[in-house]
């Protein structure tokens, strides 16, 4: 927190800054069991108020000083450096309010605050993102989140969404849509890292690889008794070997740290209000197959999340903090805020990551998503690049939408350039658009203009 927002101790009490970060959650993201509380939002947005001005003085009025007169006479005149002090992410919660950044048509935007204007430059790809906005199916689609990250920087380069419930909500943040298979992810590197197990490891399970009942949470074999890799359960998405992971091998403790390790049940600073995605589990055998299978509608996910979970295994287990504004400035062009790439503590060793980079690979090549991307050795862009992937799929308790995940990273082979795409999309009647093709197109789409501007700008060294 920038030091706008530090409290005098010295002074009659006030509300703290968690305090009024927790009104401004429940003002924009109020739940069944909370009420939005305006009662005291003031006090901050006083405080910011002073804290822009005074930046704005700073520039404009610079830093005096003070000479003898006969010293000045023999020694030149010291430049003075002027003093930047920036707010930080939380404050910007505050400078926008309630200004929407997804779906942009236009950067930078202009953002009022107080009288006076302020203007925000984002990261997003304008490009990319009326691409996909243009190829939503919004007929047979309840929600759709599509978010597109740079994985070494965070900066987020595509935010598109559609809520036909509220359009007002924006789906890429919110927290509220079943994890599904996804967290097999989280399952896998806790196995990894804490057993040591690798892609090659097998293990053995009876009856269908979808389905996820108690009598296949035991290790009795018999002549029905499947064999099968780590890299295979995992790119087929098989539930009795990841229950089986849940029930007998990883206890709710580990299962836990895991979960917090990539984010779950706690705050990732952005500089958009976002809920946090939400892990429970009880210390019953079935119950944590359920979650570790991801067979369960209690482990909660947003897209935007997602992609920083993916962000960990392309970056040897460190998970980015993701963001999507570069740079804000005041009425006088002087900087009040800047990004940075920000790391999360690690979530698993970098070998950990390097086999859930294997995973997510052959996911791709000869798992659940082999058929969305069916072709891509022939494509003349994605020919030139390393997928990896994983996909999840699950019914709401109503069974009148099924979610449908996929989040995924593509890398240069021949070169630095990475993304990380995590789509939702909870069809309704019928299946339209799958997630898996919103991430192809996002993919395809953004590596086509990045091949052709590199190749440009080899002709024009060259010539």
């Amino acid at each position: 927190m920038s030091r706008f927002f530090q409290r005098d101790t010295r002074s009659s009490p006030q509300p703290s800054w968690k305090a009024y970060q927790e009104s401004m959650r429940r003002q924009y993201f109020p739940t069944r069991r909370t009420r939005p509380d305006r009662s005291r939002p003031w006090l901050a947005v006083g405080l910011l108020v002073l804290a822009l001005a005074g930046i704005g003085w700073v520039f404009t009025a610079g830093v005096k000083t003070q000479t003898d007169a006969a010293v000045a006479d023999s020694i030149p005149p010291q430049k003075t450096e002027k003093v930047i002090d920036l707010i930080d992410k939380a404050d910007v919660h505050i400078l926008l309010g309630k200004t929407r950044l997804i779906n942009m048509e236009t950067d930078p935007i202009s953002v009022d605050f107080d009288g006076r204007p302020y203007q925000i430059s984002t990261s997003l790809d304008l490009g990319l993102q009326q691409y996909l906005l243009k190829r939503m199916d919004r007929v047979n689609s309840r929600y759709i989140g599509i978010v597109a990250m740079a994985p070494n920087t965070g900066r987020i380069l595509a935010m598109a969404g559609f809520n036909k419930i509220n359009p007002a909500q924006d789906p890429c943040r919110m927290a509220e849509y079943p994890a599904a298979s996804l967290f097999k992810i989280v399952t896998a590197a806790a196995a990894v890292e804490e057993k040591g197990y690798t892609a090659g490891s097998r293990f053995k399970f009876n009856g269908f690889k979808h389905t996820l009942y108690k009598r296949q949470l035991t290790n009795k074999t018999n002549r029905y008794t499947n064999s099968i890799s780590l890299r295979d359960s995992f790119a087929q998405s098989v539930n009795p070997v990841f229950g089986k992971l849940g029930a007998l091998v990883l206890d709710r403790e580990t299962l836990e740290a895991y979960g917090d390790a990539f984010a779950f049940n706690r705050k990732v600073d952005f500089e958009l209000q976002w809920p946090t995605s939400r892990l429970t589990i009880k210390d019953e055998s079935y119950y944590r197959a359920e979650i570790a299978s991801g067979f369960n509608r209690q482990t909660t996910l947003s897209p935007l999340h997602a992609a920083v979970i993916v962000s960990a295994v392309v970056n040897g287990g460190k998970p980015i903090e993701p963001t999507v504004v570069d740079r804000i400035t005041n009425d006088n062009g002087d900087p009040v805020y800047r990004t940075a790439p920000q790391f999360l503590t690690a979530a698993v060793s970098p070998e950990t990551a390097d086999v859930l980079n294997q995973l997510m690979i052959a996911t791709v090549a000869s798992g659940t998503a082999k058929k969305v991307f069916r072709g891509h050795s022939r494509s003349k862009v994605l020919s030139r690049l390393r997928l990896g992937g994983k996909t999840g799929s699950i019914y709401n308790r109503a069974h009148d939408a099924r979610f449908d995940w996929f989040v995924g990273f593509a890398t240069e082979k021949k070169g630095p350039e990475k993304i990380v795409v995590a789509v939702m999309v909870a069809h309704e009647d019928y299946i339209g658009i799958r997630a898996g093709q919103y991430a192809r197109m996002a993919i395809e789409h953004y590596f086509k203009d990045y091949f052709a501007k590199k190749a440009q700008a080899e002709k024009d060294s060259s010539g």
